[in-house]
């Protein structure tokens, strides 16, 4: 850790020597953890004084580096990706400066630039975010830049890195947010929406717990809180939310719940976790839960409107709005794109093969949502826990997007997306149990053809590296 965090600090020495008065060039991905990243990015150089012209991109590829080489930009900044592009770089940004700050696992390529990435310390792909890396990149450009810590949590627990607390890096980070004061940690009834959702309707549609009788419906759910003496709503007639519970409302409604979890054979514990909020935004607000926060910020990258998210992380108040308004739309996307999966069970559009599921989705789920989609199938239990879920869509460039989830670590899903991607021409890459690729439209048919072969895919198990 100590040589990864003096690698940082020499980064910043050279990139201190290269500036000047032109403008930085930032290219950031387009999901939480990546707008988290820019927007850390974004207002530590602003607080410098320097120029800005930022991008955002579902995935970065030899096509975008090839354009990006034609800029005049002399120093450029990859947030949340570029290491899996880093012979691209090589070969088409000759006589820029490129910082690459991701946490992703890559080719053991070589390079002159500076390639921030926790993966060449030997430290694992779950103790930092990209944004923890923007974070630490501009905590030593200026220690200052320390109020921008909460917005680093949001971007690694959008990488779902919070598993009952954080690690190694990820710790100091958390750390530095506790020293500032900006965010609240306590734990609590861990489950989405808790700042958002009246309390009944949050015990019904919660897919963390289920409750016989009570999860799917409303009424079951009321009657079970009144059963428990919690009030529904409050004096004024308002539906109560979570955060609207005493201490010994809390400690009734979780215990009726892990009785109810282990009477159905389930964790009880999976209730319970580290409830992160910041303190200055207002109860029953998106942006009040850490967890909340980072879907927000992925409806608005998932939607192709990635600048409402950096608008929000930057605390502007239209930006913000919209962005709310936003988060609707996602919702309805998201359910759409879940009901057309289920509908399609059982047609040539998904194989289910051992414990392979293949989900082509053509051009039936956006491809910029189809990550979410199998992430939140993933955990669904529609599949069994053993399933390696691999879905495809369409984008409007004719290729596809593949998204790989697993519930399990018995395969490096990121080498085996690579491996496979690589030989078709393509690129992919990520994390040993969620990664990601894009290949040519034309290949589709070899995609699937390879995949199958590859039974139980046994990728590298029980030899995983990080690079």
């Amino acid at each position: 850790m100590d040589g990864f965090l003096s690698y940082i600090k020499e980064s910043i020495r050279i990139f201190k020597e290269n500036i000047s008065n032109e403008p930085v060039r930032i290219l950031g991905h387009i999901d939480s953890d990546g707008i988290s990243s820019c927007s850390i990015l974004i207002k530590a150089l602003y607080r410098e004084g320097i120029k800005i012209v930022y991008s955002s991109h579902k995935q970065v590829d030899e096509e975008v580096i090839k354009e990006l080489g034609k800029e005049p930009y002399k120093i450029i900044f990859f947030v949340d990706f570029g290491s899996n592009v880093l012979k691209s770089i090589n070969q088409y940004l000759i006589g820029k400066k490129v910082f690459i700050l991701d946490h992703h696992k890559f080719d053991n390529i070589q390079t002159d630039h500076v390639n921030i990435n926790q993966n060449i310390f030997g430290i694992s792909d779950n103790s930092i975010s990209g944004a923890g890396i923007a974070y630490l990149f501009s905590r030593c450009l200026n220690p200052n830049n320390k109020d921008l810590s909460s917005l680093a949590l949001i971007g690694a627990i959008g990488d779902n890195q919070e598993k009952n607390g954080f690690s190694e890096l990820n710790r100091l980070i958390v750390n530095d947010a506790i020293e500032f004061g900006d965010v609240d940690i306590k734990l609590g009834l861990s489950i989405f929406g808790s700042q958002t959702k009246p309390l009944h309707k949050l015990i019904s549609s919660s897919t963390e717990i289920f409750i016989p009788g009570i999860s799917g419906n409303e009424v079951g759910a009321r009657k079970f809180l009144e059963e428990l003496g919690i009030d529904v709503t409050d004096k004024d007639g308002n539906y109560r939310k979570a955060f609207d519970l005493t201490k010994d409302e809390l400690n009734r409604l979780i215990t009726a719940i892990m009785i109810s979890k282990i009477e159905c054979k389930d964790k009880p514990e999976d209730i319970i976790g580290n409830i992160y909020t910041l303190k200055k935004e207002e109860n029953g607000e998106s942006t009040k839960d850490l967890k909340e926060f980072s879907t927000l910020l992925n409806a608005c990258g998932r939607l192709n409107l990635p600048a409402l998210g950096i608008g929000t992380c930057l605390g502007d108040k239209k930006f913000k709005n919209k962005a709310f308004e936003l988060l609707k739309t996602y919702k309805t996307e998201i359910i759409n794109s879940m009901n057309w999966i289920y509908d399609h069970r059982k047609t040539e559009d998904i194989i289910e093969k051992d414990n392979i599921i293949i989900i082509n989705a053509k051009n039936n789920i956006k491809d910029t949502l189809i990550g979410t989609a199998n992430s939140i199938l993933c955990k669904s239990g529609v599949f069994s826990k053993e399933s390696i879920i691999i879905s495809m869509a369409y984008t409007q460039n004719n290729k596809i997007k593949i998204s790989l989830r697993s519930a399990d670590n018995r395969n490096d899903l990121s080498k085996l997306i690579s491996d496979v991607c690589s030989k078709l021409g393509g690129i992919g890459g990520g994390h040993p149990n969620a990664a990601g690729g894009l290949i040519s439209i034309e290949k589709e048919s070899e995609f699937i053809k390879e995949i199958l072969s590859k039974p139980n895919f046994q990728i590298a198990q029980g030899n995983k590296q990080n690079i």
